[in-house]
């Protein structure tokens, strides 16, 4: 992991954030590449793992970095998963949002996400006697 670094993100090739998500199936964003292009101009930030100069993972966040923050995706390319590098990834965004009063994500029911993301200090919103919406 020593030749991994996190940083926000550069810029570059639109097709290597494409890669980021083609890899994880995320077919949404996928299909509608100027869509993914525009939201990643647009994010609050973007951090970004690159091995070499290759990027190999990312956390992209929204919101407006005072009152809230949304963590709106974390990819790692396969072959890197399980390395560390999405904790970091994510423990590098919120160092610089420490002070937000929320942090807030939204999360596929895979194996093993409840988990990283309670590992990390999050918590289901049902804790808090909350509920969470959303429309697509």
């Amino acid at each position: 992991m020593e030749d991994i670094i996190i940083t926000k993100y550069r810029g570059g090739d639109q097709g290597e954030v494409l890669a980021l998500y083609e890899d994880a199936g995320w077919v949404n964003y996928t299909r509608n590449p100027v869509m993914l292009k525009c939201a990643w101009e647009n994010s609050l930030a973007v951090y970004a793992a690159y091995k070499g100069k290759a990027l190999i993972g990312a956390c992209r966040l929204v919101g407006d970095g005072y009152s809230v923050i949304v963590i709106q995706d974390i990819l790692v390319i396969g072959q890197y998963q399980g390395q560390g590098i999405g904790s970091k990834l994510l423990k590098e965004a919120l160092k610089d949002y420490e002070n937000v009063y929320q942090k807030l994500l939204l999360t596929d029911d895979a194996p093993g996400n409840a988990a990283f993301y309670e590992k990390a200090g999050f918590k289901d919103v049902g804790g808090y006697g909350m509920r969470a919406y959303i429309r697509l």
